[in-house]
């Protein structure tokens, strides 16, 4: 038996230890719930590709978005700490818009990687903020053809994705084809400076809401061909990695336009559903998806890749309304609300995991999940340590994706709205405590398309809203006065884990 013992010991020490997985990380932008077909099996819209990421891995049900918009969402992951937190942390870029809100000396999810030995590269969209340069060396802020013309572009822009973590960039400042300034970012310059105002006239008209912004337009900017060129920029970085480092680990997130609007999916795309052009849209991001899958599996590392998919708030109020009217299909399905919102609709999210020979295919999980528990659950996968002023709201999920979980991991979650600070609410167990009246986002009573989605308020005198999602998943009967010790219970946790600064346990 001793010697059996030694051997084994002996067999532990030479034999080496398991390589670290690649990770994949996808976002997609502004696609719903129900814009999912294995998520909401009334879709019009096929998505084969992330149905397969389903069978093939694990689908969590109960996963949030921390924001019920993009800048502060895209915080959130990078840092795993709400941006309610931090100065401006409620703002939306647009344009020239910044500076970053990832502070100096902040850990972020693509640093901690790279200390651990990992590759690390961010394709697509940014969107949490950049400095911009004139040419007397001063910041340019604000918005509008004026202030990207102000723009000297042969000056290194500070606060972007290599002053965060990751060796490479390339992507766009904002929203790739809304906000003013269309030209591709590479690491930390634009090598093909926009040159021409854009002519709105000759953008596509296939579009729910054809809201490009008047700006400057690269002459290599192909506003309906965004997404194949992130894809792409992500093949490119796949292949050259495993040709020249193939025994080192990456950290790859690709960052969608897909599906923010205007929905201008690519010309091979156009007409491929039953669901108009945005459901071509949503089409032509699943096949992203299986695309990125197959250069995986191709290049033999599919096996040995944690791939996670997730999108960074709930379906536009736009797509939303006219999908409903046109086609019957629901983004927002089953929840309330949409984008901006801090009912379901605004942050209650498709969340992905495949991860071959350690997450069992097929599988669900209704753990409380927000997007900033990536960066805790990372951290758990590879052995890193994270310190107690960094992730402040990160939970680690790793049981949850190994299906060793028996217990609620997360004791509660917090979530903002579009107004940051001033409409947060928390979530523990079923109930759902909103610290303000109304949507905390859209405004039902003024815009004329969302009038009709007015529900009558059970307690139209409250100064907040409580729901039990378990018996009210569609948040229609506000619990506020009938239950007045839940709502102060929540209230102080709310207003405790405001002042600690966290909501993961720490010092």
């Amino acid at each position: 038996m001793k010697l059996i013992v030694a051997l084994f010991t002996f067999w532990l020490l030479v034999l080496p230890a398991p390589a670290k997985p690649n990770i994949l990380l996808i976002l997609a932008d502004d696609l719903g719930y129900g814009d999912v077909h294995c998520y909401n099996h009334e879709s019009k819209v096929p998505t084969p590709n992330l149905d397969r990421l389903a069978r093939e891995g694990m689908r969590f049900l109960d996963a949030h978005s921390p924001a019920t918009v993009c800048t502060p969402t895209r915080y959130s992951l990078m840092t795993g700490q709400m941006a309610f937190r931090v100065p401006n942390g409620g703002t939306v870029f647009t344009g020239v818009g910044g500076p970053s809100l990832i502070a100096q000396g902040r850990l972020t999810l693509p640093a901690m990687l790279r200390a651990d030995g990992y590759a690390t590269a961010c394709v697509g969209k940014w969107h949490v903020g950049l400095t911009f340069f004139d040419k007397a060396g001063q910041p340019v802020r604000g918005n509008g053809v004026e202030a990207v013309q102000r723009v000297d572009f042969s000056h290194r822009i500070e606060g972007g994705p290599v002053d965060h973590g990751f060796e490479s960039f390339f992507g766009t400042a904002c929203c790739p084809a809304t906000d003013w300034l269309y030209a591709f970012i590479e690491n930390d310059r634009i090598p093909v400076p926009p040159t021409a105002l854009i002519d709105k006239s000759k953008l596509p008209k296939h579009s729910y809401a054809n809201d490009c912004r008047a700006g400057l337009i690269a002459p290599n900017f192909p506003m309906e061909e965004l997404d194949l060129v992130f894809l792409k920029k992500s093949r490119e970085f796949l292949e050259r990695h495993i040709r020249q480092t193939p025994d080192k680990p990456f950290f790859l997130f690709h960052s969608a336009q897909a599906v923010h609007l205007p929905s201008f999916a690519a010309p091979q795309f156009q007409g491929k559903t039953q669901a108009g052009p945005h459901g071509d849209f949503i089409c032509q991001l699943d096949w992203v998806v299986g695309e990125l899958m197959s250069t995986l599996e191709k290049l033999g590392i599919a096996d040995n890749t944690l791939v996670i998919f997730t999108s960074d708030n709930g379906p536009e109020v736009t797509s939303v309304i006219h999908m409903r009217a046109d086609y019957e299909h629901d983004g927002a399905r089953p929840w309330r609300g949409m984008k901006r919102d801090d009912w379901e609709g605004g942050h209650r999210v498709p969340f992905l995991v495949r991860w071959p020979c350690k997450v069992k295919p097929g599988t669900g999980s209704a753990q409380l999940i927000s997007l900033t528990d990536v960066m805790a659950t990372i951290a758990a996968i590879i052995g890193a340590k994270l310190p107690d002023n960094a992730a402040e709201d990160s939970f680690n999920m790793l049981p949850a994706l190994l299906n060793q979980d028996s217990a609620p991991i997360r004791p509660y979650l917090l979530e903002q709205a579009f107004s940051g600070v001033r409409t947060l609410s928390i979530r523990r167990g079923p109930w759902k405590y909103l610290d303000h009246p109304g949507s905390g986002g859209n405004r039902y009573e003024t815009d004329p398309d969302l009038r009709r989605y007015i529900l009558a308020d059970t307690a139209p005198d409250a100064p907040g809203q409580l729901y039990n999602l378990e018996t009210d998943p569609g948040e229609t009967n506000n619990l506020y006065l009938a239950h007045p010790e839940i709502v102060k219970d929540l209230k102080a946790l709310l207003e405790e884990s405001k002042a600690s600064g966290r909501s993961r346990p720490g010092a």
